[in-house]
């Protein structure tokens, strides 16, 4: 893998003007968390792992939401969304047959053929399982092309675990190794407790050839490059995925600017040693 290529963006057909697409199914994840599967007359574009979408509510808005389905699906797209404030509220409240705004898709994409012939892993906190979760079937579509594969995924409690379903059936297989976390655990939780990037020291990989995959709150994402960097990783092997709060989602607006870059037009899958400098300060 060339350590100086950048991820590169993937061209939209047209960034402007909206798309009306229904909701085909949805289901919900946790007591705030739903997964929308949307579904469109018109052919829709292919998707890459790491994508994503601005899906526009009817009078209230639009909020950048990456792709959570497997890539390249071209019948349905799949969105995982929490009920944070008055745009994704209104996009849970959605139900079967309700037509919603959609434009993308937008972005670079994660380095799943890239890594071919590397060792991945993949960490996620909290909701930055779903944008990670793209890239994770990739790799196993095409499990023979990669090494060792680890999954480490934290969030706040129990009830906040997403794709449990999922994750039940990723422990089934002797292909992945999988652990899970908690920052607060229940009665009747016996596993991890603290927070995901405690994880990485104790994971199975190679770090002379692992290519590693990160999604997750900033501050997270400053702890996750230091431990995987500590591990042996450089930072030309970590992506870092930079979901902030886009509004126009082509570069025009200015609201996601990070530094010299911005997250729409140049996200939102960074490579570690382009943002990792920018995650310690605390104006951007």
């Amino acid at each position: 893998m060339q350590k100086s290529a950048e991820p590169a963006p993937v061209a939209d057909s047209n960034g402007l003007l909206p798309q009306i697409m229904r909701v085909k199914r949805r289901w919900r994840e946790t007591h705030d968390t739903c997964t929308l599967e949307l579904t469109s007359d018109a052919v829709l574009p292919v998707v890459s792992a790491g994508q994503f979408n601005m899906l526009y509510a009817f009078g209230i808005g639009e909020i950048p939401v990456s792709f959570s389905g497997p890539p390249g699906a071209e019948a349905s797209w799949i969105h995982t969304i929490r009920s944070v404030g008055p745009v994704s509220r209104a996009l849970v409240g959605l139900k079967t047959g309700d037509a919603i705004g959609v434009r993308g898709p937008f972005g670079t994409a994660w380095p799943v053929e890239e890594a071919h012939g590397h060792d991945v892993l993949l960490v996620a906190g909290g909701l930055g399982l779903a944008p990670l979760r793209p890239a994770l079937y990739a790799v196993l579509a095409k499990r023979e092309r990669y090494g060792r594969v680890v999954l480490l995924y934290g969030t706040r409690s129990v009830p906040d675990i997403l794709y449990r379903a999922a994750i039940e059936t990723w422990r089934r297989r002797l292909d992945l190794d999988i652990a899970v976390t908690v920052d607060h655990a229940e009665a009747g939780w016996r596993g991890n407790v603290g927070v995901v990037t405690r994880l990485i020291r104790r994971a199975a990989f190679d770090p002379a050839s692992t290519v590693a995959m990160v999604c997750g709150p900033e501050i997270m994402l400053r702890f996750a490059v230091a431990a995987i960097g500590e591990a042996g990783v450089p930072d030309s092997r970590i992506y870092l995925s930079m979901e902030r709060n886009m509004k126009c989602a082509v570069g025009h607006c200015g609201h996601c600017q990070f530094g010299p870059r911005f997250v729409c037009r140049d996200g939102a899958v960074f490579r570690s040693d382009a943002v990792a400098a920018l995650l310690s300060q605390p104006e951007i």
